[in-house]
This record gives C-alpha cells, sequence and structure tokens, in this order.
C-alpha cells in the first residue's frame, strides 16, 4: 500500500499540473492532514484566500482521514489526465 507521503511526492511531479480547481482540492486535504483544522486569520490576498478556503472547508476532518482523500483525489487526478 502506498503511504500518504509516497503520493504527496508523486504529485509534486504530475506531469500535467493540475487545474486550480484541482491545487485547491489537493491544498485544503494536504494542510488539513499536516496541519488539522485551519488555524490562520482568512487573508486578503485573493490566491492566499483561495487557499485558506480551500483547508478551511475541510474542518473537522480527522489527519487519517484527510490523508485517505487526498490519496483518493490523486487516484482521481491521474486517472482523468492518462
Amino acid at each position: 500500500m502506498v503511504t500518504f507521503e509516497e503520493i504527496v511526492e508523486k504529485a509534486k511531479s504530475l506531469k500535467n499540473p493540475p487545474t486550480k480547481e484541482d491545487f485547491l482540492e489537493f491544498y485544503g486535504f494536504y494542510k488539513q492532514a499536516t496541519v488539522g483544522d485551519c488555524n490562520i486569520e482568512e487573508p486578503e490576498d485573493e490566491e492566499k484566500k483561495a487557499r485558506y478556503n480551500a483547508w478551511k472547508s475541510k474542518a473537522g476532518l480527522t489527519i487519517d482521514d484527510a490523508k485517505a482523500y487526498y490519496i483518493e483525489v490523486y487516484k482521481k487526478y491521474v486517472a482523468q489526465s492518462e
């Protein structure tokens, strides 16, 4: 079985970069899996705010659940981009 950490490394070297929407989905699950619930103030900058909202939308997920969802998002993305 592939670990979360291995999938994160694979995601960093995807041949086709993810769309902004896909990136934000990866980002939200990654932050929830590595930090837990969002613990920062909402930023003013639009790009940072999009990342903040992606992370905040995953609030309440356990670290293990967030890792599992990240892996599923990766698998779905790879299947779509082939």
